[in-house]
């Protein structure tokens, strides 16, 4: 893969070096089932810090760590029985939880952006979830690009936007689900829907058989990540909810929405969300314009995540028009 060579394909060698990398405190990227991750062990701060400093990240952004058992869960944060519950019925899979941390472990402070809770889930993925049991700790792991910068879905895309930054990318192929996982903080009584991921809100409510609240949470100072106004930005200017494009934006369909590129022409929002993040890449190295275009989403389902994707994307060119 051209000069790219620390990009590793998938082998019990390469998992063994991944983990060492890990466990002496480097950086390690790799596929969920949502994006790619840049990894680092959430217990070591100096591996922590770099992750913040590759993506150039502020560090009052917190950082999702991920597990590969469940019952962890008991000694890692605050849990009661709503909280095993969604675990035990989503986990593995694309739904985060914020947590009430049960101690103050300075280690984690990092990870936790100094807050009194904490964010985690199980990534469904097979290396991930090897990743983590090899290297025996939790993997703080937040989307291995460039801070908020569109969200790698390839490992070409993670050495794109990062290089030798990493010390290692574990290449899994393409990413199934293609947007961020569902964050809802359990922290409290109330459910709380964070962020808007790859599992769709009415299954959550469906299974809690109740409303959940959302919130945006506060941009300047998130409790999970994905809260900031500007986020998952292409370089080009991007307009969303678009049925009519200017001529000469590239603009990209869904549905009956034809255009240069279409999510889904079918109508699937699974599809589209799996396609969005390389598809607003290809917009960006394509447009002739510096102008891109979205056809509207249906505001159901995945496509709550990929419309709050898109609203964030936009919000720097949406700024600088008003």
């Amino acid at each position: 893969m051209d000069n790219c060579q620390n990009i590793f394909p998938y082998s019990s060698e390469n998992m063994q070096k991944a983990a060492a990398v890990i466990k002496h405190g480097g950086l390690v990227a790799f596929p969920t089932e949502t994006v790619y991750g840049l990894g680092a062990d959430v217990y070591n701060s100096q591996a922590v810090a770099k992750i913040f400093a590759a993506k150039q990240r502020p560090h009052f952004d917190p950082l999702i760590s991920h597990i590969a058992d469940v019952e962890f869960l008991r000694g890692y944060a605050a849990t009661d029985e709503r909280v095993f519950a969604l675990a035990k019925h989503f986990w593995p899979g694309p739904l985060t939880f914020v947590l009430k941390r049960i101690d103050h472990n300075p280690s984690i402070d990092l990870a936790c952006s100094g807050l009194p809770t904490l964010t985690v889930r199980m990534p469904n993925h097979p290396i991930a979830l090897e990743l983590i049991k090899l290297s025996a700790t939790p993997i703080v792991a937040p989307s291995a690009n460039k801070y908020q910068s569109i969200s790698p879905t390839t490992a070409r895309h993670v050495y794109e936007g990062l290089g030798d930054r990493v010390d290692m990318i574990l290449d899994g192929g393409a990413c199934q689900v293609g947007v961020e996982s569902t964050i809802i903080d359990l922290s409290g009584r109330k459910t709380v829907l964070l962020r808007a991921g790859g599992t769709p809100k009415e299954d959550l409510e469906e299974f809690l058989h109740e409303k959940i609240l959302l919130s945006d949470g506060t941009p300047d100072l998130p409790s999970a990540p994905g809260q900031m106004l500007r986020h998952y930005a292409p370089q080009n200017a991007l307009r969303i909810n678009v049925d009519k494009p200017q001529t000469d934006e590239f603009y990209i369909g869904f549905a009956g929405y034809q255009g240069d590129l279409n999510l889904s022409p079918s109508g699937d929002l699974r599809e589209a969300a799996a396609n969005l993040f390389a598809f607003l890449r290809l917009a960006d190295e394509r447009t002739e314009s510096g102008k891109i275009a979205v056809a509207p989403i249906p505001m159901n389902g995945l496509g709550l995540a990929i419309n709050d994707r898109l609203r964030r994307a936009s919000y720097a060119h949406k700024k600088t028009e008003s």
